[in-house]
C-alpha cells in the first residue's frame, strides 16, 4: 500500500485527572490516501485536536501504531521524527501561530530554514507560495499588520512551502468569518490539488466538512464513518 500517507492502528490515548486516567482515543483505526481530503468532525471534547497531534507526532499515544509514509514514528529516534515531521507534515491550527516580530516571507520561510536550505532558496520558496495565497503584495509586513484572513492565508502558505505529503489542519477557519472561511478553505483545496497532499480537516463547519471526499465521526473515542455513526 504505497499511496497510504498516514496509518494508524488501535491507536488509544489517555490522560491523567489525579488518580484517574481518562480514555480520550480508545482504538483508532484510519488509513489516509496519498491526494485524499477527510474531514473529521466530532462534538466539543470529543478529542478530535489530540488525535491530530498524535497523528502527526506532536504528542505520544498511550497505546497503538502510527505510520508516517511507512515510517513507524515509534521505532525512531526523536530527531528522525523532527525531519518526519518537517519534511511530509504541514500543520495549520485554528490561531495562525505566525511569529509577530517577523514578516510575512521570514514566517513562511521558516520550515526551510529550520530544514537547512540555503536563504535565498528558502526565501525565494516562501514568496513563491506566498504569491499562490495571494499574498505577493504582503512579504514584508508582520502579522500584526495582516488581517485576519491574510494572517490565516499566510499560515497556509507556511504549512504548504515543504511541499508535504500531508498536511493537517485543526478547526483552520474556526477562527474567522464565514466569507473569508470559505476563501481560506477553497485556497486550501486549490494548493492540496496542486502539489497532491493529502489532507485531514478536523472542522465544526458541517458545510465545510461536506466537500471533503470522506467525512469520519469521532465518537466515544472512536472513528467512524458517517453511515456507521447512528
Amino acid at each position: 500500500m504505497n499511496d497510504v500517507v498516514i496509518s494508524c492502528r488501535n491507536l488509544t490515548k489517555q490522560f491523567s485527572q489525579g488518580d484517574l486516567a481518562v480514555p480520550v482515543l480508545k482504538g483508532v483505526n484510519l488509513d489516509l490516501i496519498k491526494g485524499e481530503m477527510l474531514a473529521i468532525v466530532g462534538s466539543s471534547g470529543s478529542g478530535k485536536s489530540t488525535l491530530l497531534h498524535v497523528l502527526g507526532g506532536l504528542d505520544a499515544p498511550s497505546s497503538g501504531d502510527i505510520r508516517i509514509l511507512g515510517q513507524n514514528i515509534a521505532q525512531i529516534s526523536e530527531e528522525q521524527r523532527c525531519r518526519l515531521r518537517n519534511g511530509s507534515l504541514g500543520f495549520i491550527y485554528q490561531f495562525h501561530h505566525l511569529l509577530p516580530e517577523f514578516s510575512a516571507l521570514e514566517n513562511v520561510a521558516m520550515p526551510l530554514l529550520i530544514r537547512r536550505l540555503p536563504n535565498q532558496e528558502a526565501y525565494d520558496r516562501a514568496a513563491d507560495m506566498l504569491k499562490l495565497v495571494g499574498l505577493s503584495h504582503r512579504l514584508t509586513h508582520t502579522p500584526g499588520e495582516l488581517s485576519g484572513g491574510e494572517r490565516q492565508r499566510a499560515a497556509v502558505a507556511r504549512a504548504l512551502v515543504t511541499q508535504p505529503a500531508c498536511i493537517l489542519a485543526d478547526e483552520p477557519t474556526g477562527n474567522l468569518d464565514r466569507k473569508t472561511a470559505e476563501h481560506v478553505f477553497d485556497l486550501m483545496l486549490e494548493l492540496n490539488h496542486k502539489i497532491n497532499a493529502s489532507l485531514i480537516v478536523v472542522t465544526h463547519d458541517t458545510r465545510l466538512a461536506n466537500r471533503a471526499q470522506r467525512i469520519q465521526q469521532l465518537i466515544d473515542g472512536v472513528l467512524c464513518d458517517i453511515s456507521d455513526a447512528s
